[in-house]
């Protein structure tokens, strides 16, 4: 599921991806709003992926499954936080085929 590192990424960029999954979907959209982290590599290609997986979220949430996705969410911020790049089940290729990271 999660890649190898980026070697590119620093300290700062995996806090950033990593508060971009936990607290999603207001942090991706902060992100995109600050023009210094949205372009950097590593955070632009966790912010849209936690953006749809927060939408995801909200809108399971009123099912059991939602606090499933949410305690994924934290996985994907722990993994991203160590510097890998996560591969979510359809939200990658989502998003990548939408050229949005």
């Amino acid at each position: 599921m999660a890649q190898a590192p980026m070697s590119d990424a620093t300290s700062d960029d995996r806090l950033w991806a990593l508060l971009a999954y936990i607290f999603s979907p207001l942090v991706p959209i902060i992100i995109m709003l600050m023009s210094d982290k949205k372009d950097r590599p590593f955070i632009k290609a966790h912010n849209m992926q936690a953006l749809v997986l927060g939408i995801v979220t909200v809108i399971t949430s009123t099912f059991c499954i939602g606090i499933l996705v949410w305690f994924y969410q934290i996985y994907c911020g722990i993994q991203a936080y160590q510097g890998k790049l996560v591969e979510i089940p359809l939200i990658t290729n989502l998003v990548k085929g939408q050229g949005w990271a």
